[in-house]
């Protein structure tokens, strides 16, 4: 990279670090990308683990259990207890019915008591199958935050390509280009990735080619416009003069004057897909059980709102500060790289 693009993009960025709404939107986001990526080890617990007898309990929640060993083909069974005793080789528990068992040590999931004994904290509550609602979420991140990134990456190249075709060869092409970019415009949003995923078996892989596909005319649009602009410049005629391909023109002068909107466009097609995930989620056909996904964990929760409104609310909540995080971070860096979009806006206002 050149000293001068080296200079414009560290530009853009002192410019964004004054902006507080962009900055808070980058820690915002920068903090979802950490959960996701780290999520296994954050969660404090399997997101799967169900303790039936801890159903719907509320945040803050401290549960008392034992874990036997674990078999060949099954995980580790949990036990609520209300108090045990151990005498020699054997455990004698109570459990939350009030009846009494015993087990040998040698059932029980390790020698030491840290490791057959825990009191785990439910800092969010419980969902319907006793399953630890903050675990779920951390692991949930990781589903929202790859949908969001591969299904925007299939946009940007969809996108990209058929604006950089539509914008510099123009005539026969960028009609054929922007009437299919109207069609898609013409079919709701919602209702086509309805239409998409219901028609084949639903997984995560569905999803995000669905999403991608229905979202890559706002970014050929976006492209069709820079190319437009930038092809009439001087450098751009003169390196038609010089006999360079036109690949070499797209790709070498071309496409690098279009990055900054394109990345802005990326940025807030983030937030857009993780809304697009949730809703499929929400109606059943993304992520499916017991796949962790906000969507779904909102799903679950809408029939239980009167005595468990936790199981609908942090999920929600998850959603909305990550859209708002990708949201804010994209109208940061607009206003960065284009500081006289900024200035219009206000002189406008």
């Amino acid at each position: 990279m050149s000293k001068q693009k080296q200079g414009l993009w560290f530009d853009a960025w002192v410019r964004m670090k004054k902006n507080r709404t962009a900055m808070f939107g980058f820690w915002l986001v920068t903090i979802i990308l950490v959960i996701a990526l780290f999520g296994p080890w954050l969660a404090p617990m399997d997101p799967d683990i169900q303790i039936l007898e801890y159903q719907r309990k509320p945040a803050g929640f401290r549960g008392n259990v034992i874990v036997l060993k674990k078999g060949e083909l099954m995980v580790s069974p949990i036990v609520p207890i209300e108090s045990f005793t151990v005498k020699n080789d054997s455990l004698s528990y109570t459990d939350l019915l009030g009846r009494s068992a015993s087990v040998h040590k040698s059932e029980l999931n390790g020698t030491s008591e840290n490791n057959w004994h825990r009191q785990p904290r439910f800092w969010l509550g419980t969902d319907n199958f006793g399953r630890d609602i903050l675990s779920r979420i951390i692991h949930g991140a990781r589903i929202s935050v790859e949908v969001g990134f591969i299904a925007s990456t299939l946009s940007l190249l969809i996108g990209t390509i058929l604006g950089l075709l539509s914008g510099y060869y123009g005539r026969w092409i960028d009609t054929i280009i922007m009437r299919l970019t109207d069609i898609m415009f013409g079919f709701p949003a919602l209702l086509f990735l309805i239409g998409i995923t219901a028609a084949f078996e639903p997984s995560l892989t569905v999803v995000f080619f669905a999403i991608g596909f229905v979202s890559w005319p706002s970014m050929a649009r976006v492209v069709r416009g820079q190319v437009l602009s930038v092809k009439e410049f001087e450098y751009i005629q003169a390196a038609k003069v010089l006999g360079l391909s036109d690949i070499r023109i797209l790709l070498r002068h071309i496409l690098p004057n279009c990055l900054a909107p394109i990345i802005v466009a990326y940025t807030m097609g983030i937030a857009g897909a993780i809304m697009a995930e949730a809703s499929l989620s929400f109606l059943g056909l993304g992520a499916q059980p017991p796949t962790p996904s906000w969507g779904a964990m909102i799903n679950y929760g809408k029939d239980f709102l009167r005595v468990a409104p936790w199981m609908s609310l942090y999920p929600g909540i998850a959603i909305a500060m990550t859209v708002l995080g990708f949201n804010l971070l994209g109208d940061g860096l607009r206003d960065a790289l284009d500081p006289k979009m900024k200035i219009d806006r206000r002189q406008a206002g």
